[in-house]
């Protein structure tokens, strides 16, 4: 197969898997940790009008979300990537990490949490999965 080819299918691959690992850890989370009484999570509006009574514990599953995603999804690039596998790994935490700042500016949230969730769920895991998968 051509290498180009092979690793355009490497980062979409990435890409699906690593919002696959998300979704589901987001999926669970409110089973784990319930939201704050009175908030409507199921929309957009509803879970930013809600943002101002999440606690710190109801952060710790977006985080992983973020986190264990990018991760996933770049340990996936570089295992299916031709050559150039830890750009591969790296264009999977851009993806990640652009989603991630688009999701921030929508729903806005605590500055500690902002800077954690961008600061080391993207890109250091991205780079965390090309080294897991390398070996």
């Amino acid at each position: 197969m051509n290498p180009v080819v092979k690793n355009i299918l490497a980062v979409v691959a990435g890409v699906v898997v690593g919002s696959i690992v998300n979704m589901g850890i987001i999926m669970i989370s409110g089973s784990i940790i319930p939201p704050p009484e009175g908030g409507d999570i199921t929309t957009m509006e509803g879970l930013k009008e809600t943002m101002h009574l999440f606690e710190p514990k109801n952060f710790i599953f977006p985080f992983l979300a973020h986190a264990l995603g990018t991760l996933v999804g770049a340990f996936v690039a570089t295992k299916i990537a031709a050559t150039r596998k830890m750009l591969m790994a790296l264009i999977i935490g851009l993806f990640f990490l652009i989603g991630g700042t688009v999701n921030i500016a929508m729903l806005g949230g605590p500055m500690w949490f902002t800077a954690l969730d961008i600061i080391v769920a993207y890109m250091p895991m991205a780079y965390l999965g090309w080294m897991l998968a390398k070996k």
